[in-house]
């Protein structure tokens, strides 16, 4: 017996050719998804790792201000991030910057 996987769109099966689409980049959307997927495991609140939390509006907003988000996620700074992990991708760094140049809104 043979199985096999079945896409009926060709960008669920190969996912590295989906587009990064920055054209409306907001904090409660693109930031956050970013944020909660590479940094609150270690920056919650809770127990910061470095000091640095990263949960609220606020606290993002400082740390991107400051320049610390944008060199670390950007493997420029003195911690690179995610620890131990690969840089983000170019499409997630650029998600950031332009929120950032944006003058970091909340939105």
């Amino acid at each position: 017996m043979f199985s096999s996987c079945y896409y009926d769109k060709e960008e669920a099966l190969y996912l590295g050719n989906i587009p990064c689409d920055t054209s409306n980049v907001r904090y409660s959307v693109q930031v956050v998804q970013i944020l909660n997927q590479y940094c609150i495991s270690c920056h919650s609140a809770a127990a910061p790792s470095g000091g640095v939390p990263l949960e609220t509006y606020e606290q993002v907003k400082t740390y991107t201000l400051n320049g610390q988000l944008l060199r670390s996620v950007k493997h420029t700074g003195p911690s690179p991030m995610p620890q131990n992990a690969p840089k983000l991708s170019d499409c997630k760094i650029s998600t950031l910057e332009l929120w950032f140049n944006a003058g970091c809104p909340n939105n």
